[in-house]
Parts: C-alpha cells; structure tokens; sequence
C-alpha cells in the first residue's frame, strides 16, 4: 500500500514534499496516522489551515491524498494577563509591546516549552500553559491568549541519602547547597548533585529522584562512599653505631579522608633522607564546622638537620569554602628554632616568628581519571609577622605559591607543567630560617633539601603519554632559581629524566630517573636520581 500527497497548487505540493512524509504502508490505519502528522508538522510551519480535501484510492495498492494549506502564518501575538511574569520573555527570541508579544510560529511550540520549563523552575512542576481564543489577525497573523494553569508551589520537605546514608549532613547543605525549605526546581538539583564530581570520598550513582505526595516533596540523593585513604613509602630502622640508639630512616605519607564521615581530612608525613634530616609533619582538616561554611586546619612542622639546628613549626587557620573550587583561609603560625651548636653565631641562632596569614586555595577536579585526578591547583598564602631573637626583633614577610595544571591535547597526549617558589623578604637572615627544596616534589634531580634560600622558583614540566587507561610514561624536564643572601649565591639549575606510572589494583606504582646540574656544573651520571613509589589506596 503507497501514498502520494499533493497540495493546492505545485508550490504547495513543493512544500508537502519538502517536509516529508512516509509513502508505503502495511494497512490503511497507518496510513491514515502517517497524514494526520504530516498535517501536524504543516501547522508548526504556520499552515494553519491545512485540511484534507480528499483521498482517492486509484487502485488496490495505490491512494492519493490532496490536502489544502492555504497561506502561510508568520507570526502569532500572545497576550497575557497581569498574573506572567514578563521577565521570562527573555529566555526567548520575541517582539514584545505593552500587554503581548510576537514570536514566530515556527518557534513557538520550543518557545512555549522554553516559558513552561521556567515556570516549573520557580517551584511550580505540574504548571502547563494554554493558548486560548485564536483568531487570524492578518494574512501573516494570528492572535492568542496565554493560560497559565498552575498549581501549589512546591518546596524540598525532605532529603534522603540513599547509598551513603551517614554522607555529612554539612556537605548537603554547604557543599551541594541543597536545604529543604528551598524552592523545588529540578534541573537547579541536577546540577548541584553534580558537584559530587568535585569530591573524592563520594560519587554519584545515579540521578536524584522525587516523590510528590499531596502535602510534601522528598528529593532522593543515590551516593556511594569512595575508597580515597592512601599510603606512600617505606620505613626501616637500626642502631647507631656511635649511640647506641635506635634510628629511624625512610620516607612516610598517609592520608586519612571521611573516616569519620565528617568530611575530614588527616595527613601525617614522615621522612629521613640521605644527608641526615628528618621532617615530621601532621595536619589536619575539618570542614564546615559544626555545619557551618567555616572550617578549621591546623598542623605540626618539625625539621631537624643533623645537628645543626631543629625548627618545630605550628600553625591554625579558618578557611571558608566559597563554593566547590574556592576557598580563603586567615590564621596564626609560630616557628621556635633551637641551635643545636654549642655556640651561636650571626647566621644561626636560636629564634621564634609568628605570622598572621593569608591564603587561598583552588582546586579543579577531574576524579574520573585514577592516574590524573586533579587538573588544575593554585594555593597561594601570604605571612606577615616578626623574628625575635637574642639580637633583636626583625619585621618580616613571607610569599608562597604552588600551582599545576594538566593540558589535555587529547585523550593519550597532555603536558603537566607546574609553578612552586616562595620567598623570604628580612634585613638580615639566618641561616635556619631560610627555605629548603629540591627533591622528587621540586626541582628533580638533586637531594631532597639540599638546596637553602631566601627567594627560589621552580617549574616542573612533563610531556605525558598515556599507554591505556592504567599505564603513562613522561618525560622530566625542571627549570630552577635561587637566591641566597648569606652565602651572596644566585644560581639557576636544570633537571632532566624520564618516568614512569602504573595505576595496579594494589595503588599507583611511579619510577622516576632523573639528572640534575647547575648553570655551571655539567650532568654526571653519578649524580642521578631514581625515586620509585607505591601509593596504596584503602
């Protein structure tokens, strides 16, 4: 069975067939369902008039159609009542005069949907509208009346967790910013869930979903808890020779994340390295206390050199989580060092500074990726405060930054690159106060701290292959300056190596090999570096 369709005149039937429309059926049912739509998309072009005049059957398979489309309609003018709110006409392509506006009528049925979605957007779901009394103005137009049928605005009653039933309350509420007492609007709920993507401890397994009674709304969040507890290193000990003491030597990083199904965070590090020095450092994170946007860090610095000197380092600091990738801190830190010489000198002396600090944190997200799950961190902090020592008070100020950014080429080539400097401004220095760096977590190729200054930068960049989904290799290429006043050295460095990381069941493996010189000093092999790691999640 076919179909052939004509119009009025060979313009028409140009038209009809420019829409389109189904020509072979299996029965005359289909058929008949095939012209009632063609009739319909005729009358969203703006062939209001569109009608059937006849179908002829000239044979056993074969029916024509003629259909009358009469002139085109362009546009339609909809009036509306004091009850609209005239401010959604922005959200669509219109003409607008006092008490009506023109749109064409081939956007009006995506025009009226667009009106309708915002209307529901203001807390009134089940809202529909209607266009009532429609008369032909003109030959190009026609005129309406808006209906808004509506009903009781809704407002969230009730949040329900599913999955994750103990996710921190203060998170809903801060974090996501969902509260109930709020306007319902379900695509605004859409896109606040999908800031769960900005958090490690928790994911999104599906959509949320509402349930309407008669006198109350209940959102429903579908959340699973994630595995983000980590550990890095290794540990060993024996007995000094000469003491007769045990010694700790090695290198320890644990991460604890919402085990508390708080939100918090602890840190705990430990490391001995190569040329005798130890740092121990502690920290911790509590968000959105006590459901508050304000939340609290505080930490624990000590560092010892041989013995030279050991500085212990305490600091407390208010943050306020401006949203999911902002946040600003104001806090207090002190600093008591302890020569460990038997005599005090100009460049070392025993010490204690206290600064107020400034900071700021940002943090973009890509937690879908296990190698790479941060693209872009800035943390800036800013330290004003004074040195107090046997020979006096000194005014100081301190500036620190680190940053790094992931550019993604496509989804097997990116290039990491990464900023981190700091420094020290004083009218004199002493030689324990001063900044020390180099290492696998600055400039690559060179022992961990061994490089002290007053005022240092470091770029770290890598050019990253990806393998498959759990295997990249990178190239190490490092760029550094320094500044050191009391030993009058300014001095740039250069590290060269390669690398590799391997995300297994067990955590992700990196080795890296790097080489490091001075702007002075030619690469030597037997100064290289090769740093293997093993971060383990749980």
């Amino acid at each position: 069975m076919s179909l052939k369709i004509e119009g009025e005149n060979e313009i028409k039937t140009k038209v009809i067939d420019s829409v389109g429309y189904t020509k072979s059926f299996n029965n005359y049912v289909s058929l008949e369902n095939e012209l009632s739509e063609l009739k319909n998309k005729l009358t969203r072009l703006g062939y209001i008039d569109t009608s059937t005049d006849s179908i002829v059957r000239k044979d056993d398979t074969l029916f024509y159609a003629h259909l009358f489309l009469g002139e085109k309609i362009k546009r339609i003018r909809i009036k509306y009542g004091n009850d609209f709110n005239k401010e959604l006409l922005n959200f669509i392509n219109h003409y607008s005069n006092e008490g009506y506006f023109d749109i064409a009528i081939t956007e009006l049925e995506n025009s009226l949907n667009t009106l309708n979605s915002k209307i529901a957007e203001q807390g009134d779901p089940f809202s529909t509208l209607q266009l009532i009394n429609i008369t032909k103005y003109n030959s190009e137009l026609i005129s309406s009346e808006l209906k808004i049928v509506t009903n009781q605005k809704r407002r969230i009653d009730k949040i329900i967790v599913k999955g994750y039933e103990k996710f921190p309350q203060s998170y809903t509420k801060r974090f996501l910013k969902l509260r109930t007492g709020k306007t319902f609007n379900l695509n605004e709920i859409k896109k606040k869930v999908e800031l769960l993507e900005d958090l490690r401890f928790a994911n999104k397994i599906k959509d949320p979903e509402v349930l309407f009674t008669k006198d109350s709304t209940t959102l429903y969040l579908y959340i699973e808890k994630a595995r983000i507890n980590n550990f890095d290193g290794f540990l060993g000990f024996g007995t000094n020779e000469n003491t007769n003491k045990i010694e700790f030597d090695g290198y320890l990083d644990l991460r604890l994340v919402n085990n508390l199904n708080y939100g918090e965070t602890i840190n705990l590090f430990y490391k001995s390295d190569e040329i005798d020095q130890q740092t121990f450092r502690i920290d911790t994170d509590l968000p959105y206390l006590f459901g508050s946007p304000v939340g609290i860090q505080a930490g624990l610095n000590i560092f010892r050199k041989d013995t030279t000197f050991s500085n212990a380092k305490q600091y407390a600091k208010i943050n306020y989580q401006i949203n999911a990738q902002h946040r600003v801190a104001a806090g207090i830190s002190s600093t008591k060092s302890t020569n460990l010489l038997d005599n005090d000198t100009s460049i070392l002396n025993d010490y204690t500074a206290n600064y107020y600090i400034l900071g700021y944190t940002y943090t973009k997200a890509q937690f879908y990726d296990p190698l790479f799950p941060i693209n872009f961190w800035l943390d800036f902090s800013a330290g004003f405060g004074d040195r107090k020592n046997d020979l006096g008070n000194q005014s100081q100020t301190i500036f620190s930054v680190d940053t790094y950014k992931i550019f993604n080429l496509n989804p097997k080539n990116s290039i990491y690159t990464r900023l981190n400097g700091a420094i020290l401004t004083s009218e004199d220095y002493l030689d324990n106060e001063l900044f020390r760096f180099g290492g696998i977590n600055s400039i690559r190729g060179f022992e961990e701290n061994s490089l002290v200054a007053n005022l240092y930068g470091v770029i770290n960049t890598e050019y990253r292959y990806r393998l498959s989904n759990g295997i990249y290799i990178h190239s190490v290429l490092d760029a550094a300056y320094f500044e050191n006043q009391i030993t009058n050295t300014k001095e740039k460095l250069f590290g060269f190596g390669f690398g590799l990381g391997l995300h297994t069941n067990a955590g992700l493996f990196r080795l890296n090999y790097s080489s490091g010189k001075s702007e002075n000093r030619q690469f030597r092999l037997s100064d290289s570096k090769v740093h293997v790691s093993l971060t383990a999640t749980f």
